[in-house]
């Protein structure tokens, strides 16, 4: 899983084989992969599970520490700072942040991967306590921005983590840092005006 992580993180999903999964395992038997996990989904679905345990559980923690908030910067540091916590304890290097990168851009593990975060209760409790403080969004409105703030969440990581990795400068001095200014931005993302279309612009569409 280690060895997986790390060369679909570099390398992406598609230019990654189960061969050499194997040999960067130091696996004698390159059907290693295969014999372990079944499918590449399968593998991809493990990898992401291990982290994503480790977040429910700081999540569950804050769901607890703001359930009854009505603010919505509380509710967006339960969605974002998980996330970077659990990241400031891999180490440097850390992989996970580009290898969930490469997840959510293939269209088949990102609904397999998203179906399957959904059932966990702290996001769940999450995305709750956040629609209640956002009624006054239409619900096509929250569902764009929702999907804009996944993109701003795993993006900046996998930028920062890959920083780390090559001894770059980072826009942020720590993860928490970064958890902050991620807070900060979706926070004024989701509460930002909605311009109304024009009936011409509407028609159009």
């Amino acid at each position: 899983m280690a060895a997986a992580e790390r060369l679909y993180a570099e390398h992406g999903l598609v230019a990654v084989s189960n061969r050499q999964i194997s040999e960067a395992a130091g696996q004698g038997n390159v059907a290693a992969v295969g014999y372990h996990f079944g499918t590449r989904a399968d593998l991809v679905r493990a990898i992401m599970r291990k982290h994503s345990a480790a977040i429910e559980e700081i999540r569950l923690r804050m769901v607890e520490e703001t359930h009854g908030s009505e603010e919505v910067r509380d509710w967006v540091g339960c969605l974002v700072r998980p996330a970077t916590e659990h990241l400031a304890t891999l180490g440097v290097p850390s992989w996970y942040a580009r290898f969930a990168v490469q997840v959510m851009t293939d269209p088949v593990l990102r609904a397999i991967v998203t179906d399957e975060a959904l059932t966990r209760e702290p996001l769940r409790e999450t995305l709750y306590g956040l629609g209640g403080c956002l009624d006054a969004l239409p619900a096509e409105v929250r569902a764009e921005r929702g999907d804009m703030a996944r993109q701003l969440i795993t993006h900046t990581c996998a930028e920062r983590e890959r920083a780390l990795a090559a001894g770059t400068s980072t826009r942020q001095p720590s993860w928490d840092d970064t958890g902050g200014a991620l807070t900060d931005a979706i926070t004024g993302l989701l509460l930002a005006p909605v311009t109304r279309r024009s009936p011409a612009k509407e028609a159009r569409t």
